[in-house]
């Protein structure tokens, strides 16, 4: 039974660690699924919210506003910092670039990620700040089954419901708005959706502005977890192997993918580790997405094309 404990122990971190690598991912799915564009800087726009986050706050606390109120204060000072990111990456980065192909589009967001990343440390600095937003304590649970219980961290439990919330939010938006479905128009084809006279340049704000909120979203829980640093930006790496195992136009497979790399990479570890070596929690997830594109190169997730010719 001890055993099992810790077995389910160790599944139940990789789960709930999985829901955090779904919350970057999450910012993918959405500016591709509406846009048809690979967003390489999406890692740079989690640290962006986080370093206007955790500065806003600070400021507000020091001019003796009530945490309640300075951290409701500071939300809303990194939103309108995200919606300005996306104004200004729609007018002067992918506005020119309307009707260009996928790799002309995809370049210009590395270029946007390089360019995000070095304005947001000017304006707000390089250090490591701490951000305490939820809490980083544990749960015991089962103590009657298990000897010493099974420990959950409620920092993943609140990373899981706000990834829940989000998936929710982001399949209404799709599915039952004017907005949504205008989204899903232009990723097919942008100049058919400018004939009916979508404007693409609002569509893409909007897009953008939503992948920001998703990125403050994951940079509040990433912040509590590891403090608010450059490091944060290399999540973006970890994203790739969930987006390429739950599909890159999924909003579903995005937390189905972080789920399987969650508690793929924390088993192997674990069980695996002993036998070839310690280290294996960096790659693994990688094994899982080479394994997944042999067999389906859409993702578990994706839609499958078919091209007529």
């Amino acid at each position: 039974m001890a055993g099992f404990g810790s077995f389910l122990e160790v599944l139940i971190s990789g789960l709930l660690a999985g829901v955090l690598y779904s919350l970057v991912a999450l910012g993918y799915v959405l500016i591709y699924k509406a846009s048809g564009v690979f967003n390489y800087s999406q890692g740079a726009m989690v640290l962006l919210a986080g370093l206007a986050l955790v500065r806003a706050l600070g400021f507000f606390e020091s001019q003796g506003i009530p945490y309640a109120a300075a951290l409701v204060l500071a939300l809303l000072f990194a939103a309108a910092v995200m919606a300005l990111t996306a104004w200004i990456i729609e007018r002067f980065i992918l506005g020119p670039l309307v009707n260009q192909n996928e790799l002309t589009l995809f370049m210009s967001t590395i270029g946007a990620a390089f360019i995000l990343e070095g304005v947001a440390q000017m304006a707000f600095g390089s250090e490591v700040y701490p951000l305490r937003m939820f809490p980083k304590d544990a749960w015991i649970l089962g103590e009657a089954y298990f000897p010493g219980g099974i420990l959950i961290n409620k920092l993943d439990i609140w990373g899981g419901v706000i990834a829940a919330v989000l998936v929710a939010a982001i399949a209404l938006f799709f599915q039952r708005t004017k907005t949504g479905r205008a989204l899903r128009a232009v990723a097919d084809d942008h100049l058919a959706a400018q004939s009916v006279g979508i404007p693409i340049s609002w569509i893409w704000f909007v897009v953008w502005f939503a992948a920001g909120l998703v990125a403050l979203a994951a940079a509040s829980v990433w912040g509590t977890k590891l403090g608010v640093q450059f490091s944060i930006t290399f999540l973006a790496l970890k994203a790739l192997p969930v987006l390429i195992i739950g599909g890159f136009t999924s909003v579903p497979g995005a937390i189905a993918g972080g789920l399987i790399v969650g508690a793929g990479e924390k088993l192997a570890e674990i069980y695996l580790g002993a036998l070839i070596g310690g280290g294996i929690e960096y790659w693994f997830a990688y094994v899982l997405a080479l394994s997944v594109l042999m067999v389906r190169p859409q993702g578990l997730f994706g839609e499958r094309l078919i091209e007529r010719i």
